[in-house]
């Protein structure tokens, strides 16, 4: 049985489509939309379960994308067959299936009838062999599908002399060049995605962000930093990077369209100190809207083929805020945040060492298993005796033990002269004070988070060295 479809194409490919569609078994054609405003609308009202897009339909970027697979319908790309610069915008995007404007209505059946069906119940995505379509896990929720990893690309081949051609389906990834998110045999592994978050108030989630990025970077290791907070972006600021320059926000413009690849993001990517790569964040916080969660999502994919280890500076605020919005395809400020956590490899929790600050960082560690799967490290600043009493590392470290059911805190000592001299010139503590307290803490850090042996160079004060023993 034909299923129903809609078409969105630029208009230089209408009669092409129009004769692709002529004499289909699989698909019947029950719509042509104009726009992608229309597309979206028809979508919607499940008037469709086939949409056949071309990869110059004005407006379609990611976030459409999204909203189209949201709808619950199977997305076809059109591209033609000898441009690739065309299948790869469109897979970057998110389409997972192409075909070429010259294949033939076999060629295209044959592509259509290895899309799942839509069930009764509403549910699809599943072929007729049992295996599911476009890379997509159904027990994931969305937000948790890392944008464009295990796509599948179905493009047809060419035809021989008898007319008829072959439909070759291969990862997308790996068809285009891209990687596929494993490495293979001799490559290097991609790199890990290491977020920090924390409650609100001034915590040192970006101080902590920035010297842990200079700590895990050298100039054989390369560590890009991502100041991905929509609220209160401060890593340009804490570099003396001018916030002018290009940054998350660019790469995000770019991922939309399809056009962000390693390449474009270490040009964005300014390198502050050898091996440490910076993405600075908004300029403005009302600029918010750039940085949706399906263009983060793609920015840290190409991030892992470029970098090491890329750590992800983060706002605190995760609340789910399109459960109050009257349009659930609005943009979520709060998306970037929960991307970025759903797409960690480690995440650190930094909160501070004081009656306020910890009861903020235990009902943050509280909505830590919602929010992400990966392993936390929680991380304790500005530790001192004022505060909490005597001895603030063991009296933080049962706090947390107590009321969080934390095992292991990593404390860092307040060291306002130390952080303060790194802030003036731009530096990091590594650059500025690299026998603080603070950096050799941090230093520690990294070697946990990096799965290195050793202990900081700097031997450590007294304070510390009683601290972190009885942590």
């Amino acid at each position: 049985m034909s299923r129903p479809l809609v078409t969105a194409v630029a208009p230089r490919w209408e009669s092409q489509v129009a004769g692709l569609l002529a004499g289909s078994v699989q698909a019947r054609l029950v719509r042509r939309c104009a726009d992608l405003p229309e597309l979206l609308g028809v979508t919607r009202a499940g008037l469709a379960e086939i949409v056949l897009v071309s990869h110059d339909l004005r407006g379609l970027d990611r976030d459409a994308v999204a909203a189209l697979e949201g709808a619950g319908v199977h997305l076809v790309g059109l591209h033609p067959r000898d441009d690739m610069d065309a299948a790869r915008s469109l897979q970057r995007r998110g389409v997972a299936v192409l075909v070429g404007t010259d294949s033939s209505t076999t060629e295209l059946d044959t592509v259509l009838a290895s899309l799942g069906h839509r069930s009764a119940g509403g549910a699809d995505g599943e072929a007729p062999g049992g295996e599911l379509t476009h890379g997509e896990d159904r027990d994931e929720p969305r937000p948790a599908t890392r944008v464009g990893r295990a796509s599948l690309l179905v493009e047809p081949a060419a035809e021989g002399p008898g007319g008829s051609g072959e439909v070759a389906g291969a990862p997308a990834d790996d068809a285009l060049g891209g990687g596929s998110g494993r490495a293979p045999d001799g490559a290097p592994p991609e790199g890990q995605v290491v977020v920090v978050w924390g409650p609100h108030g001034s915590t040192g989630r970006t101080t902590v962000a920035v010297n842990l990025a200079a700590e895990l970077a050298s100039p054989t290791v390369p560590v890009l930093l991502v100041d991905a907070d929509t609220y209160g972006a401060g890593v340009a600021q804490a570099l003396a990077v001018l916030d002018e320059s290009p940054g998350v926000a660019a790469a995000a413009r770019a991922a939309d369209q399809g056009t962000l690849d390693a390449g474009s993001l270490l040009r964005l990517a300014p390198q502050v100190r050898p091996g440490l790569l910076v993405l600075t964040g908004l300029p403005r916080a009302d600029r918010w809207t750039e940085l949706r969660e399906t263009a983060l999502a793609d920015i840290l994919q190409q991030a892992r083929a470029v970098a090491r280890w890329v750590v992800v500076d983060i706002a605190p605020t995760v609340e789910q805020d399109e459960e109050i919005s009257f349009d659930t395809s609005a943009p979520r400020r709060n998306g970037a945040a929960l991307c970025a956590l759903q797409e960690a490899d480690q995440v650190v929790v930094v909160g501070t060492g004081d009656p306020v600050g910890l009861q903020r960082l235990v009902r943050c560690l509280d909505q830590v298993p919602a929010v992400t799967g990966a392993p936390a490290q929680v991380v304790v600043t500005r530790v001192r005796p004022g505060p909490v009493g005597p001895d603030p590392g063991r009296r933080i470290t049962d706090t947390l033990r107590r009321f969080a059911g934390v095992g292991q805190v990593h404390v860092v000592p307040e060291d306002r002269d130390a952080l303060d001299a790194a802030l003036l010139h731009g530096h990091t503590l590594a650059e500025s004070r690299t026998s603080s307290q603070a950096r050799a803490a941090i230093r520690t850090l990294a070697h946990l988070v990096s799965g290195r042996r050793g202990s900081a160079e700097a031997a450590p004060g007294r304070w510390w060295a009683r601290g972190r023993a009885r942590t």
